[in-house]
């Protein structure tokens, strides 16, 4: 995966998919990311390949870097920010639903953040689990791997099934499809 590059190609994309640097850090996305109009990447970073940003979410990498793992969806009004001493790293085949914050916490893979959902500042949510919607997940909580959080605060109410798991990644692979979709659609502009 390489870095950014500002083509006469790229220009055209900034001006309705704004891309920016953030005092001269300019995002690293494979070039296979659908990046939808409306959305803002901002500084430090790293979206690799497969993934996408849905219509007027905001991944604002200016005091610690965000990475955004393979083929995870950040889907529409969304808000992904950190902390000085608080970077975001999301996992693999994640979904963070309409509306939900992540702000400087690790997530890792196959995890489904629900909409309008909130993680914070240093909390930890393990892999093949569901955040519910509208759950708050504190500072420097954490969610074990392969379960189901609900509530405000979150709090762990069982554990999810193999099928459950089995549907985080099936819904990462159809916002790919998706996202597929949406790209050609927009290829015309």
């Amino acid at each position: 995966m390489g870095g950014y590059e500002r083509t006469q190609a790229n220009k055209k994309k900034e001006a309705i998919m704004p891309i920016l640097p953030y005092e001269g850090i300019w995002p690293t996305i494979a070039g296979d990311v659908f990046i939808a109009p409306g959305a803002m990447v901002i500084g430090n970073v790293t979206i690799h390949e497969g993934a996408s940003i849905w219509y007027n979410a905001v991944v604002r990498g200016d005091s610690a870097p965000i990475v955004i793992g393979r083929r995870t969806n950040v889907q529409d009004n969304c808000t992904l920010h950190v902390d000085d001493d608080a970077p975001l790293a999301i996992g693999e085949e994640c979904t963070l639903g309409h509306g939900a914050i992540v702000h400087g916490a690790t997530v890792g893979n196959h995890v489904l953040v629900g909409m309008n959902a909130s993680v914070l500042s240093h909390a930890q949510v393990g892999s093949n689990t569901v955040i519910g919607a509208c759950a708050l997940v504190g500072e420097r909580k954490s969610i074990p791997e392969g379960v189901l959080a609900v509530g405000v605060p979150a709090k762990v109410t069982r554990d999810l099934s193999e099928a459950e798991q089995e549907n985080i990644v099936n819904s990462a692979a159809g916002y790919c499809e998706r996202a597929r979709a949406h790209r050609e659609s927009l290829k015309s502009l």
